[in-house]
């Protein structure tokens, strides 16, 4: 089985010039934690994942350092929500994700997400998203082919 029988097409993506809000809103209304980054062309720049939008909120290593009373306060940290979600995606996405080819096998795809703890992964052909497929893709795909031989 390949990584094309198992994926999603159809995609929800985001722009880099989106605002991280926007970003948000479509995760929550379609229930997913990531959506790939892709520039006009369809070229896959990044994926920007609720992690992602989250991970701005907390102080870095130097003002951990600097001031570890304060920069544990979460009450004050979550006032910083509002910022993140103002940010244009390109200033919170991950860039040059790990991916896939629809030709590859979905437990290479499986494999990768496992070595690298990802959930979902961009499926990229001729450097253009063409998908995203998921560990629980892979396995309703494996599920469904073995279970009814």
């Amino acid at each position: 089985m390949i990584v094309r029988d198992v994926m999603a097409t159809g995609v929800l993506y985001a722009r880099p010039s989106d605002e991280v809000r926007s970003v948000v809103t479509k995760m929550l209304s379609r229930h997913c934690g990531a959506v790939p980054v892709v520039d006009d062309d369809h070229s896959l720049l990044g994926m920007v994942a609720v992690r992602d939008v989250l991970l701005p909120l907390y102080p870095n290593f130097g003002d951990y350092v600097h001031d570890n009373v304060h920069s544990r306060n979460f009450l004050d940290m979550e006032e910083g929500y509002v910022a993140v979600l103002a940010k244009k995606v390109e200033e919170v996405m991950s860039r040059n994700p790990r991916t896939v080819s629809p030709e590859d096998p979905v437990l290479k795809a499986a494999s990768l997400m496992g070595v690298h703890n990802f959930r979902r992964m961009p499926v990229v052909e001729d450097n253009q998203l063409v998908g995203m497929v998921s560990i629980g893709d892979i396995n309703r795909g494996l599920f469904f082919q073995l279970s009814s031989e």
